[in-house]
């Protein structure tokens, strides 16, 4: 349910018309956009198996579109009848001034219990594009997911490239045959990785190219020969980067993150879990049908694969053709195609437009982060743990990240009420505990691999520039790891391989028109370096968007301080915020 109504405006009786002339150009059309989110269960089948339980909002996979404009309030009423604990989070929304409604588990918010309330209340400012929304707790994003599609104020006709004739969601998802609940509990419990997916998706369906796909499996876009489409496309798959593919059909690449960039022309999309990308797509080629095809890349390239080596399919279909001919299918890239992931993340440059932010040139902090897997003991809940050994783990400079044990405040509670004992620490290092050979294999030695638990912190002042080194480290494996920052944009200025030299790399840092992210995909067995401004208040999260490996500890928080007025300190909870 949803609704779109205009904000109450009763100063308009005491203005002069002048002045309400001025304020209504300035304000333009800010509105209200409000939405129930009832969460339950859904029964559905995919892949010829039985009838499942899920659970999804609405009662739909994926689940409903969030439309606003910039300057707009969203509002919505979240509805726990499922039988887990749940939390949203409305990935890459700066929630500046509403810090209780970014959504992650007991990091903003204890969950919202089964039969529970909770409101979610924020306004979209200064952000234009696609972003998303998904739970973040548990695995339960897996089914729990949606498309959030912010427009500018001025509507289609005020995007800084050519207007398409239509616009199209793309969200893309992994599949399991399983409770991914369930398999997140056994995972957590044994200390040993879930299993792969069984199928990816395109907007919930996974296509024909799996053994067993009934006809109503694989999502069709129609479209009209000559005509301009905009994709939005979303990775809200949980463990697995992905490449995309339309056969004889090429994008120009105009968005991601929800921040617009300089146009990409590109015959294939990667995109890492967490990250989107707008992509205009002319259809120019022969009235016809085409397969648009999503495929793992593998930056691990293990002797094992966890990832499932299948390929999910959707139908770009012409107006006027036949519908029957066999689509025609693209090629796909190989699974450890690094060079053509690299070669999409790192051409990407921002289109700088008058008044949007610029990358600050002067540095207050410089932090050098390792990020990787690794190994740790057992923790106590892990009751099937074998305790007569080490279990996999990850960490962020050698600290493997836990969150507050169950019954706790959450760490924006405790930060807010000054009460954090008990709670985190605020010894999250700037760099490693020790320095070596990150990415070279005799590194990859158990001594190097080993980390402890622990819920530490980073502490900012408000307005502290920030820049912060990505190390992808060889321990266990050498992999890209998408490094997603709650509650900021952050500028990359620079990626490359192996270790990071600064007397190399700083010469080749972006500070025109770096590519404005909330999530990048550290290059595998190399490195990135970011730069953000800490200009909001509140305890946000830094995560692989991997959930796999955020579970095992690939994480930090940043806590920033409150500024010197109201308007940039943190404000009172809301009433119905969940208690633990």
């Amino acid at each position: 349910m949803s609704t779109h109504k205009g904000m109450a405006r009763p100063w308009l009786l005491v203005l002069p018309f002048g002045l309400i002339a001025l304020l209504f150009a300035s304000v333009g059309r800010a509105a209200v956009v409000e939405h129930t989110f009832n969460v339950g269960n859904l029964s559905i089948s995919q892949l010829c198996q039985p009838a499942r339980i899920i659970t999804a909002v609405n009662g739909r996979l994926p689940g409903p579109t969030i439309k606003a404009r910039e300057g707009d309030t969203v509002v919505v009423h979240l509805v726990n009848g499922s039988p887990y604990n749940m939390t949203i989070h409305w990935h890459g929304i700066f929630q500046r001034g509403t810090p209780w409604a970014d959504g992650p588990a007991m990091v903003t918010q204890c969950p919202v219990q089964t039969g529970a309330n909770y409101t979610y209340r924020f306004t979209v400012t200064g952000q234009e594009g696609t972003l998303w929304w998904h739970a973040h707790i548990s695995f339960l994003r897996a089914t729990v997911y949606g498309a959030l599609v912010l427009r500018p104020r001025g509507g289609a006709k005020a995007y800084p490239f050519p207007k398409p004739h239509r616009e199209e969601t793309i969200i893309f998802g992994e599949w399991w045959n399983d409770n991914v609940y369930d398999l997140e509990r056994i995972a957590f419990l044994t200390g040993m990785p879930a299993r792969p997916a069984d199928a990816y998706t395109i907007n919930g369906k996974p296509g024909d190219f799996y053994n067993c796909s009934a006809a109503n499996q694989t999502y069709k876009l129609q479209v009209r020969r000559n005509e301009r489409y905009l994709l939005r496309i979303i990775n809200a798959a949980l463990n697995t980067p992905l490449f995309f593919k339309v056969a004889g059909h090429s994008f120009t690449v105009v968005g991601a993150d929800a921040a617009y960039t300089t146009p990409y022309h590109t015959d294939v999309v990667v995109i890492a879990p967490g990250q989107t990308v707008d992509a205009l797509m002319f259809a120019g080629a022969a009235v016809g049908r085409y397969y648009m095809a999503v495929s793992p890349y593998d930056s691990a390239n293990l002797p094992n694969p966890t990832f499932s080596q299948s390929m999910g399919t959707a139908v770009v279909e012409y107006a006027g053709c036949a519908g029957e001919e066999p689509p025609q299918l693209p090629p796909r890239p190989e699974y450890n195609d690094t060079a053509t992931a690299f070669r999409f993340f790192s051409n990407l440059t921002a289109l700088v437009l008058p008044g949007n932010p610029t990358v600050p040139l002067a540095v207050d902090t410089r932090m050098f982060v390792t990020v990787g897997l690794g190994v740790s003991d057992c923790q106590p809940d892990q009751l099937r743990c074998n305790r007569s050994a080490t279990v996999f783990s990850s960490s962020m400079n050698n600290a493997s990240f836990v969150l507050p044990a169950a019954g706790a405040a959450s760490m924006l509670e405790a930060h807010y009420r000054n009460a954090t004992a008990g709670v985190y620490t605020r010894d999250f290092p700037d760099r490693p505990p020790v320095i070596f050979d990150y990415t070279g294999d005799a590194s990859n030695n158990a001594t190097l691999q080993y980390t402890t638990k622990s819920t530490k912190v980073r502490t900012l002042w408000y307005n502290e520039t920030v820049e912060m080194v990505l190390q992808n480290t060889r321990l266990i494996a050498k992999e890209s790891h998408p490094m997603h920052l709650h509650g900021f944009n952050f500028f990359v200025l620079a990626q490359g391989f192996g270790n990071y030299d600064e007397a190399t790399a700083a010469p080749q840092f972006n500070l025109v028109n770096p590519q404005e992210r909330n999530t990048v995909a550290v290059p595998t067995g190399g490195w990135a370096v970011i730069r953000f401004v800490a200009n909001n208040p509140g305890m946000w999260f830094m995560h692989c968007h991997f959930d796999a490996h955020l579970d095992l500890g690939l994480a930090m928080v940043f806590e920033v301080q409150d500024g010197p007025t109201a308007e940039t300190s943190v404000p009172p909870p809301p009433a119905d915020l969940p208690q633990c």
